[in-house]
């Protein structure tokens, strides 16, 4: 989309309506207020994961939404550990093992209605270093700036891992060729992309913005460390 923006929440609300209106959009419905599915979101994960970024990659986190399923199932399948935070990080991370779970039930594992019986449950102290971080997106630039749906989830995500002292690993997002603007403006604890994949292209960031370092406490609420259990578990450690 050849279009700059002056807000993130200008970006998300013309990308929403143009793959509603265009009907680029698939289920779930309406595309808004989400990370949205999109068309051919099966060949831009085949793409990603058929990049050199995979070529050794064994462990990945990877979002919980519905066009990063076909994600979590194509690295199911080329034996790579996936692991999944739960949604709005209520319950944490899960696991996924290829080498535990029936090659005929990637499918189902990958998904996030039928995936929990697959799924083993994973302490923040059991966390291992991942490889490459897959995350989802409304918007992304060609230089690696990423806007999710307004939540933060991924963000944080990334930045517990760095609190737990993980190093800073590549993040790779897959959209529609549609989702890809000129620019918008971005946050300081916004996580970068070195990736990102679409039906058409891959594009790759030379030089990624600068990734945070780790939680910025005080830009979360007592609402936020109840509603995320996670999260007080991790701040009493600290």
């Amino acid at each position: 989309m050849d279009a700059a923006f002056d807000s993130k929440e200008n970006v998300r609300q013309t990308v929403w309506d143009a793959l509603q209106d265009q009907k680029i959009a698939r289920f779930p419905f309406p595309p808004h207020d989400r990370i949205p599915n999109f068309k051919d979101a099966s060949a831009a994960a085949e793409a990603l994961l058929d990049h050199e970024f995979f070529r050794n990659v064994k462990r990945i986190k990877v979002n919980p939404d519905a066009p990063q399923r076909y994600v979590r199932e194509g690295a199911l399948k080329r034996g790579i550990t996936v692991y999944m935070p739960t949604p709005r990080l209520k319950g944490g991370f899960k696991k996924f093992d290829p080498a535990e779970i029936p090659e005929e039930n990637y499918s189902d594992a990958a998904s996030l209605s039928k995936g929990e019986q697959f799924a083993q449950e994973v302490s923040l102290d059991e966390l291992p270093e991942m490889d490459v971080i897959v995350a989802g997106s409304v918007a992304v630039t060609q230089t690696g700036k990423r806007c999710g749906k307004g939540h933060g989830y991924s963000d944080l995500e990334y930045a517990i891992l760095r609190e737990l002292g993980h190093p800073a690993v590549p993040v790779v997002s897959t959209v529609h060729d549609i989702q890809v603007v000129n620019d918008f403006p971005r946050d300081e604890h916004d996580v970068p992309l070195s990736l990102v994949a679409t039906p058409t292209q891959i594009i790759q960031v030379d030089d990624p913005l600068p990734a945070p370092k780790g939680i910025q406490w005080e830009m979360l609420s007592e609402n936020d460390l109840k509603d995320m259990p996670i999260l007080a578990e991790l701040k009493d450690q600290s």
